[in-house]
């Protein structure tokens, strides 16, 4: 971004806040570059001090910007689109949206004009930088897929897929934050159960569970491959893993994410 330039993220909760803060962290852009809205603007205040500009005039944030993103919930998408049409400008703006469930067709339709839309998908760890964010788009230019991507990677990893899975990143990476913090959450409560104290258990259970994450990223590895490794003849690895999967424990992930993909792509439509 040039100095010029201005980004609004238009309902500036967890996910457009951590945004705001690592574009700024980057350097990609300065404060005085962003927009920041909501509507109990009070809840800014401190973001005001930081040099931020704060408003809940969502119109008059979409006319000064160059990048305009969009992070509401589903249901509050249209109206918004509504309130924001007579400050587009199709031909100069980026539309940036993280809105669960929404195509990039829906936005313009809602519109009715031909602005450039990319989809992003990202997780609620991107509070401390480590969100895996999917970036889809239909009509976006490549240099505003490498703009979008560069926006996401100031706060984790991006990949970029084609638009209908972005239903799907929505199941595995952003619900899936859910899942891994149960598994992780059953195995300290195992923890808890075989003798450790709950906090020092929890740690124990995040960190292990982190650790095995690092594996798989740092190695290139598969998770098989780094079972094998901890599972010996009559042991107890393979003793406790074969007790949870007679139980379903493969099964029971692997329903819930089908279950999340599909309840996502109800969340917009449902409304409309």
């Amino acid at each position: 971004m040039n100095s010029q330039q201005h980004i609004a993220i238009l309902g500036s909760g967890n996910i457009g806040l951590s945004l705001a803060k690592g574009l700024v962290k980057a350097g990609i852009c300065k404060p005085q570059q962003i927009t920041l809205t909501r509507r109990n603007v009070g809840a800014l205040s401190a973001y005001a001090e930081m040099g931020y500009h704060t408003t809940d005039n969502n119109l008059k944030a979409v006319r000064k910007a160059d990048y305009v993103v969009l992070a509401v919930l589903p249901q509050q998408l249209n109206k918004l689109l509504d309130e924001i049409r007579p400050s587009i400008r199709p031909e100069k703006q980026l539309l940036i949206s993280v809105v669960s469930g929404v195509s990039c067709a829906d936005i313009r339709q809602q519109l009715d004009l031909n602005v450039q839309v990319i989809r992003a998908m990202p997780n609620t760890a991107i509070a401390i930088g480590q969100s895996m964010t999917c970036i889809a788009t239909d009509n976006g230019t490549p240099k505003n897929i490498n703009f979008a991507r560069s926006f996401f990677e100031t706060v984790g990893v991006t990949i970029q897929i084609n638009e209908e899975l972005m239903t799907s990143a929505t199941a595995l990476c952003a619900c899936g934050i859910a899942f891994f913090l149960r598994s992780i959450r059953a195995a300290s409560q195992g923890g808890t159960e075989i003798g450790f104290h709950a906090h020092d258990a929890l740690k124990m259970a995040a960190q292990t569970a982190k650790g095995a994450a690092d594996l798989l990223l740092q190695l290139s590895s598969h998770p098989e491959q780094e079972i094998d490794k901890v599972t010996s003849p009559s042991g107890c690895t393979i003793a406790g893993l074969n007790e949870m999967e007679h139980n379903g424990f493969s099964s029971a992930m692997i329903k819930g994410i089908k279950l999340s993909a599909a309840k996502a792509g109800d969340l917009y439509h449902k409304e409309q």
